[in-house]
C-alpha cells in the first residue's frame, strides 16, 4: 500500500541555514530589503531613470549585501543588449599592426578593458584594417575607434546604422561620432619644444610619422608653426610609425647631418632609445651635444643612460574615459549632441634635456 509522504524535518534549534550561492539573489529580493520597487531597483542596478544618486547608491549596497549581479545574458534579455564593446585602431590604415607592439595602444587597450570590466562589459579587439563586414558578424552594444581617418568608410556606416562611435583622437569634421576623448597635442608639443629651447637648444629637430592621424598631424604641424615663431629652419625626418627599423634609421639620418640638430623630440615610443642608439654611433653626447626627449609612457626611459625626458598622453585615462563616455551613449545616459574631453598631458623632464652649465 502506497505510503504518504512524509514532511521534510524539521530544522533543529541552533541549525545553520545554508548559505545562499553568491550572485543567486533576485531583483525582486533586492527590492524588498531595499524597500524599493521592482522597477527602481532594476533603474539603479541598469543606470537608467531618474533617480536620486541616494536611491542608487542604497540600492546598489543592498545589491551587493545579496550577493546579486546583473549578468550580460539578463541584460540581452531585458534590453537586447550584448555587453560587447567593439575596439579597433585605424591610425595606420592598412599597414598590419599589433596592440601590444607600442606601450601606448597596449596602454590604452588596458585603460578600455578596466573600465569597461567595471561596468560589467567586455571589449573586443580587431586588428588594424578590419573590414566592416567582419565586425557585423559580432553583435556590438558601442565602438571605440582610435583615430578615425577622414572619410572613414567603416566608421560611417556604423554612425549611419545608430551605433555609439566613440573616438579616441580628434576625428575629422565630416565623421558624425557620438564624442571623443584625447589630448590636446598642439600644446603638448609647445611645451616640450619649449622646454629643449629653455635648456639651450638652438636647432630643435623633430623626428614624426608618415601617417594622416590626428596626433601625427597636428603635432607636426605644430612644430613647423614654432619654428616659424622661433626663426629657425625646420629639420626634421618622417617614417612609417609602426615599423620599428624604420624608427632607428630616421633618428640615425636626423643625427648624421653634418649640421645635425642640438635637440630632438621624437612623436612616438621607441624614439628615445632610438636617439640614443643613434647619438653613441655619430659621438654625440647626451646632453652635452645633443637634448634628447620623446613621447612615451614607458617606465624604462628612468633607467637608460642618461634616463630620458617624455612626454605621457595619458593613454590609461584616455582609454577609460573613452569606455565611459561610450557606454553612457550606449545606455542612454548623455545627450544627443557629440561632446569632447581632453585629457591634460604631463612632461617628465629628466637628464637628456637637463641644460649644461
Amino acid at each position: 500500500m502506497a505510503t504518504a509522504p512524509q514532511p521534510a524535518p524539521a530544522r533543529r534549534s541552533g541549525q545553520p541555514r545554508r548559505a545562499r550561492r553568491p550572485g543567486s539573489a533576485s531583483i525582486r529580493e533586492v527590492a524588498a530589503a531595499a524597500g524599493v520597487s521592482i522597477a527602481t531597483a532594476s533603474d539603479a542596478l541598469n543606470g537608467r531613470g531618474r533617480l536620486p544618486a541616494t536611491t542608487r547608491r542604497h540600492v546598489h549596497e543592498v545589491a551587493d549585501r545579496l550577493g546579486y549581479r546583473t549578468t550580460s545574458a539578463a541584460r540581452t534579455l531585458r534590453a537586447g543588449a550584448s555587453g560587447l564593446i567593439g575596439f579597433t585602431m585605424a591610425t595606420y590604415g592598412n599597414e598590419p599592426f599589433t596592440f601590444t607592439e607600442s606601450g601606448y595602444f597596449a596602454e590604452l587597450v588596458r585603460g578600455a578593458t578596466s573600465a569597461a570590466l567595471a561596468r560589467e562589459y567586455a571589449l573586443v579587439t580587431m586588428p588594424t584594417a578590419s573590414r566592416h563586414d567582419l565586425w557585423s558578424n559580432v553583435t556590438l552594444d558601442g565602438m571605440v575607434v582610435v583615430d578615425p581617418p577622414d572619410g572613414s568608410p567603416d566608421v560611417a556606416e556604423l554612425v549611419r546604422q545608430g551605433m555609439p562611435v566613440v573616438s579616441v583622437g580628434r576625428p575629422p569634421d565630416a565623421l558624425a561620432v557620438t564624442g571623443w576623448v584625447g589630448n590636446d597635442h598642439e600644446a603638448a608639443v609647445r611645451e616640450v619644444l619649449d622646454h629643449l629651447s629653455s635648456a639651450g637648444a638652438h636647432r630643435v629637430g623633430l623626428l614624426t610619422g608618415t601617417s594622416t592621424d590626428a596626433y601625427t598631424r597636428l603635432s607636426t604641424a605644430t612644430y613647423l608653426w614654432w619654428c616659424a615663431q622661433v626663426g629657425q629652419e625646420p629639420v626634421y625626418e618622417a617614417y612609417p610609425a609602426y615599423d620599428a627599423v624604420a624608427g632607428a634609421v630616421a633618428a640615425d639620418r636626423l643625427l648624421a647631418r653634418p649640421d645635425h640638430p642640438d635637440a630632438v623630440f621624437g612623436l612616438f615610443d621607441t624614439n628615445g632609445t632610438d636617439l640614443l642608439a643613434a647619438a653613441r654611433r655619430h659621438g654625440l653626447r647626451v646632453p652635452q651635444d645633443v637634448l634628447l626627449a620623446c613621447c612615451s609612457d614607458s617606465g624604462a626611459y628612468d633607467r637608460t643612460e642618461p634616463p630620458v625626458t617624455t612626454l605621457s598622453r595619458k593613454p590609461l585615462r584616455v582609454g577609460a574615459e573613452a569606455v565611459e563616455l561610450l557606454i553612457n551613449a550606449a545606455e542612454g545616459a548623455t545627450s544627443r549632441q557629440p561632446f569632447q574631453r581632453i585629457v591634460p598631458t604631463t612632461l617628465f623632464p629628466r637628464a637628456s634635456s637637463r641644460a649644461v652649465e
